[in-house]
């Protein structure tokens, strides 16, 4: 039997008829509000094409990505080995999801993944990081036979159910409820961790090494001291590595950067993709995953339909193998270091910029209030209008003047995080801090900042 190519389908011919329609059907169809905010900020570009750390627009002009996709894009856009990769699992055409049998590459990509993690043991494959945290609370909970899970105040854990159940930003819970019953605490305070304990219905408590919203890392020794308190309570730690893991920060997981934390279950996701194909991991101890799978009539008692795909296999191999032949986590660690000192020495240089920190290619760049009068009159005019209109004042022209790609780090947050793809270099670091500093510049002369801030400050009062 013949099976027909379908060969009426044309992808290049369909895009090249109406892709140039792309903003009106993103407004028709789907999120009609995302046309109307890039339209607002001046965001509504038309990306061409793309390759490693840089777009290009139709008129052959590149830009700079900082933002990574939100940290999906690792290794970059189309990097050559992930390519080919999944040109070869399809030529290969396997007898993928057939869902009574073992596959190879699941098998081979948790054993390359467990590799890079001591103490864990198992691993459950999903489609996102938000899949992965689900996978992590009903791990915990039914583990330990415990219904309550601690979160750390302003944590974002993905924004499904359970997720956003732990998740700290009101924002994103708002109007969505009722979630799941469980409790915040503030990120590095071991009091409020142990009076929640002292309960005894804590399954666990997850936490982002370091979190993405403002980019706060967890106090030195916060870790560790959580783990021996949680496990005294028989409690399990949860670390959600999904922005922050396979390199991001400078080692593997972001939890290894303080000796002696050996967490119960972590989750990975987006950078294991390769930018191509969805996955999610929960990575686990033993012991927990055998309590789930207890027995042959719970052998699917947590699956995913899609989840350990031939594609997203591939996929993650490849990124792993490339992670180790080309030293990407050493590379995240010295050009981190680089541009976050570079950074840190306009501290003291520029009023408006208060604060730099985090670790590897994870910055946060977080503005305050100025001493000058006169600057001081601008910052509170923005921040009465709307708290965060500031840093959007500096993505603004860090796009339009100067073709570099980045975002605020949060809703009413006047931090902009920085987590460019894991390959950039020096070039890049120096393109970006020269864009930064005559930003900074404008920024405390008067410019031409102010006249868009004034747009920003309409468009935030007419939103109340």
């Amino acid at each position: 039997m013949t099976i027909p190519s379908g060969g009426e389908f044309d992808l290049g011919a369909l895009l090249a008829e109406r892709g140039a329609e792309r903003y009106e059907l993103h407004a028709r169809y789907l999120n009609h509000q995302l046309p109307r905010m890039l339209h607002t900020i001046g965001f509504d570009k038309i990306y061409e094409r793309a390759e490693g750390a840089h777009f290009w627009d139709a008129d052959g002009n590149d830009y700079l990505d900082m933002l990574a996709g939100f940290g999906v894009m690792g290794l970059g856009r189309h990097h050559p080995v992930v390519r080919k990769a999944l040109h070869d699992v399809l030529d290969a055409q396997l007898a993928d999801l057939t869902r009574f049998d073992c596959q190879p590459l699941p098998g081979l990509l948790a054993e390359r993944l467990l590799a890079h993690s001591p103490h864990l043991d198992r691993v459950f494959f999903g489609n996102s990081g938000t899949e992965a945290v689900e996978t992590a609370l009903k791990f915990a909970r039914y583990a330990t036979g415990r219904p309550r899970i601690l979160y750390c105040s302003h944590a974002f854990h993905g924004l499904t159910t359970g997720s956003l159940s732990v998740n700290g930003e009101s924002g994103f819970r708002d109007g969505f409820a009722p979630l799941l019953p469980d409790t915040p605490v503030p990120l590095g305070d071991l009091d409020a961790l142990a009076r929640e304990l002292d309960k005894g219905d804590v399954a666990a408590l997850i936490v982002e090494p370091i979190q993405g919203k403002g980019v706060h890392e967890a106090p030195p020794g916060y870790l560790r001291a959580a783990q021996e308190l949680l496990h005294r309570h028989k409690a399990l730690l949860i670390a959600d590595e999904v922005q922050t893991g396979l390199g991001r920060t400078g080692d593997f997981y972001a939890y290894q950067h303080e000796d002696g934390v050996t967490p119960d279950l972590v989750c990975v996701a987006k950078a294991l993709s390769g930018g191509y194909v969805p996955v999610g991991a929960t990575l686990g101890k033993e012991w927990i995953f055998k309590k789930v799978y207890s027995s042959m009539d719970r052998v699917l008692v947590h699956s995913a339909s899609f989840g350990s795909n031939a594609q997203a296999m591939a996929s993650g191999l490849a990124v792993l193998s490339v992670m180790e032949n080309e030293q990407i986590v050493a590379n995240a660690r010295a050009v981190g270091e680089q541009l976050k000192s570079r950074l840190t020495a306009l501290v003291d240089k520029y009023e408006l910029l208060s604060d730099v920190r985090g670790r590897g290619l994870m910055i946060g760049i977080e503005f305050g209030r100025p001493s000058s009068l006169r600057l001081r009159g601008r910052w509170t005019m923005l921040q009465a209008a709307r708290k965060g209109l500031f840093a959007q004042m500096v993505v603004v022209p860090l796009l339009q003047r100067h073709r570099i790609l980045t975002q605020v780090s949060g809703d009413h947050l006047e931090v902009i995080k920085l987590i460019p793809p894991l390959i950039i270099d020096e070039q890049d670091v120096d393109r970006f801090v020269d864009a930064f500093t005559a930003v900074m510049d404008d920024a405390h002369g008067g410019g031409l900042m102010w006249d868009f801030g004034k747009t920003l400050i309409k468009q935030a009062v007419a939103n109340r």
